[in-house]
Formats: C-alpha cells, structure tokens, sequence
C-alpha cells in the first residue's frame, strides 16, 4: 500500500515525509534547546544533540498527526501528501525516535530529563483534535512546548532547574501565547463556523487582539525586570527592543502578516537573548 499520494517510489515518498518539516514552526523549540544548553555552565554535545533530536521528532510528531487530523478526520484540508497508512507509520517512526532519545536520557542524565521531555510528545500527539479546542490548551500548547524545551536543553546539561532557565521558559511562554492568539485570529471565520473556541472564537477578534499584545508586553516588561533584579544578564534587557517594534508595526497589520512578522520578531528576540546570555557584554 503506497505511503505517498501523490506520485509513487522511494522519491515521492520521501518528498512525502519531508513535507512534514516545517522550518518556520520547528526552529524555535529546537533553538530553544539550545538556548536552554547555552545557560549551563557547560555544553556536552552528545546531551545537547539527543535532546534537539527529541524536540524535533516531537515537533514532528504534531504535523503529521495534525496534517492527519485536517484533512482524513475534519476534512478541513484540500489535499494532503501522506496517505493515511503514511501517516500512521509516520508517527510510528517519530514516536520511536523520540523513546530512543528517553531512553538514552534516562540512561546518561536521570528520569528528571525524561519527565521534562515527555510532556512535549503528549502536547504534540493531542494537540489535534483534543487540545486545540479548549481556548486555554489550544493557545498554550506550542509555547508550552517550547518552554519545556528550554529547561530540558539545560536540565541535560546541569541536572537542576534553576532561576534563570526557569524565568526564561515563563516569559517564553507568555509571549508565544500572544503570538499563537494572533495566528488563530487567521481562521476565526472558519473555526467559529466549526465551533473550533479559539481566544478569537471564546471573547471575539477584537478582545482577542488585546488579550494577544497584553501578554507580549507582559512578558516583554517581565524580561526587563528580571534583567533589573539580577535574575537575567543585564543586556537581556536589550532583547525586548526589537521584538517591541516588530510588535507595533504588526498591530496595525492583519492577522496573516501579523504572525509573520511576529514569528519574526521572536527569532530576533531569541538570538539578542542568546547572545546577551552568551557573551554577558555588560557584566
């Protein structure tokens, strides 16, 4: 039975697969990893390497079981490149790559490392159709996801969880979820049509909009006062000012090109903490 849909051979179901990668949305929990790797005191590679590839089989975990979901269960896609058997081995594959980085965790860290990184799958495997129909769990999954992933990056590396990945994990989570209330402004017509309760659909588009830059100037002042009292390096501070300016250009801006910009923005916002966290230029 083909794996493919479109097209058939080794090729087609490849390209297949590979159409599951989405860069735009798999980057930040990998970066955020790594970042989590870059505030211990010291980076093993190997430990650094297994928990990426963990984030990553999660992440793609969730596209392939959403993929599945839109278009095989609520018919919401118009086409999709994995046939139902694709997707189903599909998340076989990703599932077991992801219990063979558990269980070198286990191995070469503690069950600590692997009660931080299991979570991530759960998200990931339920987001569609259970979690991304509750307003609370439908806007918190991915930056969930992302948070957990940066205190386990730096958990593998430490073995605690101290303040600082902590307070980066909350703001993280914060500010993410006022990006994905944004992103799920795109579809409210359709979603409220489905009675999908997104933030949009839950207290309508206009309330949802304040709800969104509510929680980024929350977790953009957050970062500021950390960096003040000593929890943050001093520069991290530095992080918020591009993201704040990304972030009013995007608020007159429609839904679609307002995630745009916004996905953006914390790209730009990660790599200024990154770097304020990595080279410490004002300590």
């Amino acid at each position: 039975m083909a794996l493919a849909r479109a097209g058939s051979g080794l090729d087609a179901t490849l390209r297949a697969y590979l159409s599951q990668v989405h860069p735009v949305f798999m980057l930040p929990p990998l970066a955020a990893s790594l970042f989590g790797a870059i505030l211990a005191s010291g980076v093993d590679p190997v430990l650094a390497a297994i928990h990426v590839v963990a984030m990553f089989a999660a992440v793609y975990t969730a596209h392939v079981k959403d993929g599945y979901v839109d278009f095989y269960v609520r018919g919401e896609d118009d086409d999709h490149p994995l046939t139902e058997r694709g997707c189903r081995l599909g998340l076989a594959l990703s599932t077991a790559v992801f219990a063979v980085c558990c269980g070198l965790l286990f191995v070469l860290v503690d069950p600590i490392a692997v009660a931080l990184v299991v979570p991530t799958w759960l998200i990931a495997y339920h987001h569609a159709p259970q979690l991304d129909t509750n307003p609370v769990t439908a806007t918190t999954g991915y930056p969930l996801g992302i948070a957990l992933s940066l205190l386990g990056g730096f958990y593998v590396q430490a073995g605690a969880i101290e303040p600082v990945p902590l307070g980066f994990a909350l703001v993280f989570l914060v500010l993410l979820s006022g990006v994905k209330v944004i992103d799920d402004a795109q579809d409210y017509e359709y979603d409220r049509s489905i009675a999908k309760r997104t933030v949009a659909v839950a207290v309508g588009p206009d309330r949802a909009h304040t709800v969104a830059y509510g929680l980024m100037v929350v977790a953009l002042l957050a970062v500021v006062g950390f960096a003040a009292v000593g929890v943050f390096p001093p520069s991290s501070a530095l992080a918020s000012v591009p993201f704040a300016a990304v972030a009013l250009v995007a608020r007159r801006a429609g839904p679609k090109l307002a995630t745009m910009l916004l996905v953006r923005g914390s790209y730009l916002f990660l790599a200024v903490l990154i770097a304020a966290a990595w080279f410490r230029p004002f300590s």
